[in-house]
């Protein structure tokens, strides 16, 4: 079974893409989705979140304090590569333990990553795709959906790798553009990992 990691700036498109790919069969592992959930659930990483930020890092019921987690973290890179390193090695567990229950028959799976180069996990994968999209594009979706200001957004960015950088590492690009049909570039690339399967 073939592991292909899949990532992009915040805004690119790479959530609609793993619903196409997910449309085809292939089982998608929303490596950001479940780090939000094993903060709460994986008993190694709850116990270094408090050793590293303090019991009151969750609430009496148990659930993330993020308030408390926002206000080390952020504007603190040594902080935030300190949670980092408790986070990406729980996902990694995660990740192997849902493909250990993935079905022996389905050809490849997706890994989707908003840090997969940042992480060092797109070692961990056989090929990545990178879905890039227009700097402008991306503002406007983000600052739709999250209902937020240009300025937030350019500061989440400016926390991610450059596309430049990540074109160097990526395999295959997706262009989530209004010219490039999404579903030719998706369908090229899944008969690519079929035949890259067998």
């Amino acid at each position: 079974m073939l592991k292909i990691g899949i990532t992009g700036g915040i805004g690119s498109g790479k959530t609609t893409l793993c619903k196409v790919f997910e449309t085809l069969g292939i089982p998608v592992f929303y490596a950001d989705m479940v780090a939000k959930q094993i903060m709460i659930t994986d008993e190694i990483l709850v116990k270094g979140v408090k050793e590293a930020f303090g019991d009151e890092s969750y609430t009496a019921e148990g659930a993330l304090n993020n308030k408390h987690i926002a206000e080390i973290v952020f504007n603190n890179t040594q902080q935030l590569a300190k949670l980092n390193e408790l986070v990406h090695p729980a996902v990694f567990r995660a990740f192997d333990n849902w493909v250990n229950e993935v079905p022996a028959t389905v050809p490849y799976i997706l890994k989707e990553a908003a840090l997969l180069f940042e992480s060092g996990s797109y070692k961990m994968c056989d090929q990545n795709i990178l879905v890039i999209a227009p700097e402008e594009t991306r503002l406007h979706r983000v600052m739709e959906r999250d209902g937020v200001t240009e300025e937030q957004v350019r500061a989440r960015m400016d926390k991610q790798l450059p596309d430049e950088e990540k074109i160097k590492l990526a395999d295959h690009i997706i262009y989530n553009n209004e010219t490039d049909s999404l579903i030719i570039q998706v369908t090229k690339l899944h008969q690519l990992f079929l035949n890259t399967a067998e």
